[in-house]
Order: C-alpha cells, then sequence, then structure tokens
C-alpha cells in the first residue's frame, strides 16, 4: 500500500515529490514504458503561428489518436482519453485552458469574465505540446496503476475492522484528557436548538 501510495503521489506531482530512482520514480516528468506512450508522429504536429489557437479536441477510439485542433497525439488509449477525476474529464479540463474559445457561461451570481481572460496567446504554443504529452504519459501511468489500486480496496475492505474498543485495549488509544476546574467552554453552551 505504502509503495503504491508513493507511486501515485509521484505521479501526480510530476515526479516532485516521493522521487527514487532505484523504484523507477525519477526526479522528472513520469514516462510510460517506451513504446508505450503518446507520441506525436510525422504530420501530427500541432500547429503553432500563424495558425489560431485550436478550438476542438476528439479522441479516435480506432485510431488511438488524439486529435488537437489540425494536429494529433498517436497511441492514446481510451482509458487515458477518457480518464476522469471527480466526474470531470482531466483532458477536456486541461484543454478548455489552452483552446481559442475560454469563454464559460456565467452560473449564478458569479461576476462576468474579466477583460484580462481575453489576454491570452494567440496561437498553440510549444510548451502546450510538452505540458500535454506530460499530461498523457501521468494519465498513462494511473490508468495502469488501477487494476492494483481496486485489489488494494478490496483486500481493505474484506479485513476485519478494528473497533475503539480493540485499539484503546491494544493502548493505540490514549484516554480522554481530564478538564479540571471550570466547566469546558462547549459543555456549558447551550445546545443548537435550546
Amino acid at each position: 500500500a505504502v509503495a503504491l501510495g508513493r507511486e501515485v503521489i509521484w505521479l501526480h506531482t510530476y515526479g516532485e515529490r516521493f522521487a527514487d530512482p532505484a523504484s523507477g520514480r525519477p526526479a522528472a516528468p513520469p514516462r510510460m514504458p517506451k513504446g508505450q506512450g503518446p507520441t506525436i508522429p510525422v504530420g501530427g504536429t500541432i500547429p503553432g503561428a500563424p495558425n489560431p489557437l485550436p478550438d476542438t479536441m476528439h479522441h479516435d477510439p480506432s485510431t488511438g489518436r488524439l486529435h488537437v485542433g489540425e494536429g494529433f497525439i498517436a497511441n492514446v488509449p481510451t482509458a487515458v482519453a477518457e480518464y476522469q477525476v471527480s466526474g470531470r474529464s482531466v483532458l477536456r479540463q486541461w484543454f478548455s485552458y489552452r483552446k481559442s474559445d475560454r469563454t464559460r457561461p456565467v452560473i449564478g451570481d458569479r461576476r462576468p469574465p474579466s477583460a484580462l481572460d481575453k489576454i491570452q496567446p494567440d496561437h498553440w504554443l510549444p510548451e502546450y505540446t510538452e505540458d500535454l504529452l506530460n499530461l498523457l504519459h501521468v494519465l498513462g501511468r494511473l490508468v495502469a496503476l488501477e487494476p492494483a489500486q481496486a485489489t488494494l480496496l478490496d483486500e481493505i475492505c474484506a479485513a476485519p475492522l478494528l473497533t475503539e474498543a480493540s485499539l484503546t485495549g491494544a493502548g493505540a488509544l490514549a484516554s480522554a484528557p481530564v478538564i479540571k476546574g471550570k466547566k469546558a467552554k462547549a459543555a456549558a453552551q447551550p445546545g443548537l436548538f435550546d
């Protein structure tokens, strides 16, 4: 469990935390094993200047390509393209901050977009491609860890529960502190509906 947790934190921090080259976690952006990671083949380059920023990104499961505007990245499995955190697509969220049309609907009392929102590059930057490749490598490794995480969760859920009594009996829980003198302030306050 500890090794798996270190691996996940290393991935989530793009190699900045829990780096351990001896365990296959260098202090660098994580990479999929050679031949398994995303690549930009000849003709797939995402166009930069003078072309405008792309407004579309979609995944083609039949070819394994992630299309970004007129360019594409090959070797992107569907599980990576559809990876979600808290019900939100990671790639869609990432792309929404780098596409030409970044407008968002005004919801509730939220303030309208600032004029500062219009200050952005007018073309795809090379670092966007590098960032996207890094993200795809991280997501690919996270997808590869899902079976081990599911097995670990099943083992934890199937294990016996620890009760307060067993922890107290083993000396793992300290007894409640005894307050001498005046009553504790919280105890002297009336209840919420009193």
